[in-house]
């Protein structure tokens, strides 16, 4: 098991190295060939560098080893004993918890709520800025259970996916109609944001095991998807929570 570990690490390691060096290569040529600079603080770069490909070779380990498995265990488990609605139930909590506790939409939410109280549109207190990022997160995160809870139906149905995105994308240029103005960019990178490091494995997981599990479904046309639905439904969302919030 370690030996498998250990081989596994060094291969994700070459990878990491080996996806990071063209950053590194464009980075490199535009500082010292079109600035004609010298790279400030090298020393914090390079050891910088290096924990990036050490994080990024341990994180897709993780994912391989730890949230891959148990996303597909879960829902061969649930599939198997034929519960829809422990499904449903299953995938609005698990969409609603990894979005929650998404470092990137924590960043934007943030960042949102700050730059509202310095145009004067939020008071410029923590409490409100905390109580709007709150607010901002947990539309979010509704946004993304529900998306999961759409997405797991449609596998079971086996309804096509083409006919969900092409409806909410209408809707989301319909919203955009309405919406405030100062909310519609947030809303279009919430579904960019949301789509990150914690919820894209879980929900890749749950999409694939569950069309593994259920007969007839084929998990490259009906696994996939979920990531799209979880894309679009915070913009429809949080331009919602502009509109009524």
């Amino acid at each position: 098991m370690v030996k498998e570990v250990l081989t596994g690490l060094a291969t994700d390691l070459r990878g990491a190295v080996r996806d990071l060096l063209p950053i590194v290569l464009v980075v490199g040529f535009f500082q010292i060939l079109v600035l004609r600079a010298p790279l400030p603080n090298l020393d914090g770069i390079l050891v910088g560098s290096i924990g990036v490909v050490l994080g990024l070779a341990l994180f897709i380990r993780g994912l391989d080893m730890g949230l891959f498995p148990i996303g597909e265990a879960m829902a061969h488990g649930l599939a198997r004993r034929g519960s829809i609605v422990w499904l449903v139930i299953f995938a609005f909590t698990l969409g609603f918890s990894t979005t929650v506790a998404e470092p990137a939409l924590i960043a934007i939410a943030d960042e949102a709520a700050a730059v509202r109280a310095a145009d004067g549109a939020l008071a410029a207190t923590a409490g409100s800025q905390a109580s709007y990022a709150l607010g901002l997160r947990l539309t979010v995160a509704l946004s993304v259970g529900a998306a999961l809870v759409v997405g797991v139906v449609r596998i079971i149905k086996g309804w096509p996916i083409q006919y969900f995105i092409i409806g909410g994308y209408i809707g989301v240029l319909i919203l955009t109609l309405f919406a405030p103005h100062d909310i519609i960019g947030i809303a279009y990178d919430s579904g960019g944001v949301t789509t990150s490091t914690v919820t894209v494995p879980l929900a890749t997981a749950l999409g694939v095991g569950l069309a593994t599990a259920i007969k007839g479904r084929n998990p490259m046309i009906d696994g996939f998807g979920l990531i799209a639905f979880a894309s679009l439904t915070p913009m429809m969302f949080v331009m919602a929570y502009g509109i009524f919030v």
